[in-house]
């Protein structure tokens, strides 16, 4: 058997996985790498962000994109999905809002309340922009637990 996963059991781990490292490239081609929260619908990686960060300005630039979900501490239990492709922004209502309540159902319980943060924090987090990363074909993925070990049973 391989360490590969098929595209369902790749969508099925990037769903349960809690934070995702988001990658997007800076104006001289330097990656820059983010954990974030997400969701999956309809086999894209959805995503909000305060509209005023760099990591929103560098997409209007340039929409490439990666994204890695991974889990397991030690090697042979190593599982991760890596995709790649190109960030669509969402601007349709009924769309921002199915990824709005799939983010809150899923990190509710995970969120500072925003009426404790400072004024500032708050402000910087007021207005969201929506995005989704739509992956090229190619999904790359290994779960080392499917490595047949010697002496195991």
């Amino acid at each position: 058997m391989s360490v590969r996963l098929d595209a369902e059991e790749a969508w099925a781990v990037l769903e349960h996985a809690h934070t995702g490292i988001f990658t997007t490239l800076r104006r001289d081609g330097m990656p820059i790498a983010l954990p974030v929260w997400f969701v999956t619908l309809d086999r894209t990686v959805c995503l909000a962000a305060p509209s005023r960060t760099k990591k929103v300005a560098r997409l209007r630039k340039d929409s490439r994109a990666s994204f890695l979900v991974e889990s397991g501490d030690r090697w042979v239990e190593l599982e991760a999905v890596h995709l790649t492709g190109q960030v669509e922004f969402v601007e349709d209502e009924p769309t921002m809002e199915r990824i709005s309540d799939a983010l809150d159902v899923k990190y509710a319980a995970f969120r500072g309340e925003r009426g404790a943060m400072p004024e500032k924090t708050q402000a910087h987090y007021a207005g969201r922009t929506f995005f989704r990363l739509v992956p090229d074909e190619r999904i790359i993925s290994w779960n080392n637990q499917r490595i047949p070990m010697k002496g195991a049973s």
